[in-house]
């Protein structure tokens, strides 16, 4: 499957990643509150992420006192914490190198500081999901949380390292309270709604599962146009429609892959836990010919996998 990759931003942060007035607003829309203009916002983003592949889509400081991470998923993935463990130490190692003394600050007598992290998702997949969750780092480690430790070491009732990460369900009908405290993120909701709903109007229109290119610029543009006319994310649109539609082919082609890479690694899983059950039973002098008849499969598979093993 091809996928575009000449836009090295997304969407989202094309929108939100380069101007600390509309992360002001953004970020004040998901805490409740209004961020004042004297407060100083610097963006952070790691500039060497390329889009399809980054880490996360925006980070910035709020008044020397917060990074926050906000990562824009259209699929919720179990391992973000981890991601945002490994994405929060760039951003570190990158503020320390900006010190006077640059790296070697660290090794110095006196105590650093750094601004504090916080970790947010923000979700418009289309699997239901709800309004606000939590994810932890610590739900990675083996024993999740609290922490029991065998083997005669000492118990310890939490893990040493902890992340914690807010995910926000942004979709249209969830969390419309944070939702419409923001127009760009109302805008931006929106957006995504119309071009999943003139998606499936134009599969339906044309007896289709999928969409070609041409088909997916088609409902890209007129879900721009829609925005438009509405006075969602106008001037935003009005500047970069072109390059939206681009974006946001790449991005949904991407999606595309992602989803056949999943579906290609769960049926290798499933095939491999099915062997491993086969080398089992025939460990255990099941015959191959029970097996066969058992799991419904042909004999010289069986037999197959006993030579195998």
């Amino acid at each position: 499957m091809n996928v575009n990759k000449k836009y090295k931003d997304s969407v989202f942060t094309l929108l939100f990643g380069h101007d600390t007035e509309v992360l002001r607003e953004l970020y004040g829309a998901l805490e409740g509150t209004t961020i004042p203009k004297e407060v100083n916002i610097k963006i952070d983003t790691l500039e060497d992420a390329i889009f399809m592949d980054r880490m996360n889509d925006v980070s910035f400081e709020i008044g020397d006192k917060l990074v926050v991470l906000i990562e824009h998923q259209s699929t919720i993935n179990p391992n973000m914490a981890l991601r945002m463990l490994l994405y929060i130490s760039r951003i570190y190692e990158k503020i320390i190198n900006s010190m006077e003394f640059g790296k070697d600050e660290i090794y110095s007598e006196h105590q650093i500081k750094i601004p504090r992290p916080e970790f947010i998702v923000l979700y418009n997949g289309t699997d239901w999901y709800p309004d606000e969750s939590l994810m932890r780092l610590s739900e990675s480690f083996p024993e999740g949380m609290p922490l029991k430790v065998s083997a005669g070491l000492h118990e310890s009732e939490y893990p040493s390292l902890e992340i914690t990460v807010k995910i926000f369900n942004i979709n249209q009908g969830h969390n419309n309270d944070i939702i419409l405290r923001s127009q760009n993120l109302t805008g931006y909701s929106a957006l995504v709604e119309k071009v999943r709903e003139y998606r499936e109007d134009l599969k339906s229109e044309l007896g289709v599962s999928k969409l070609d290119d041409a088909g997916k610029a088609e409902t890209m543009k007129k879900a721009v146009q829609w925005c438009i006319k509405n006075n969602k994310l106008k001037d935003f649109l009005l500047e970069h429609g072109s390059e939206v539609i681009n974006m946001l082919i790449a991005e949904w082609n991407w999606d595309d892959a992602k989803y056949v890479w999943q579906k290609e690694a769960g049926e290798d899983a499933r095939r491999q836990a099915r062997e491993e059950d086969i080398g089992i039973m025939l460990k255990y002098g099941i015959t191959p010919e029970n097996i066969s008849k058992e799991l419904k499969m042909p004999l010289e598979v069986i037999t197959n996998l006993g030579r195998r093993n």
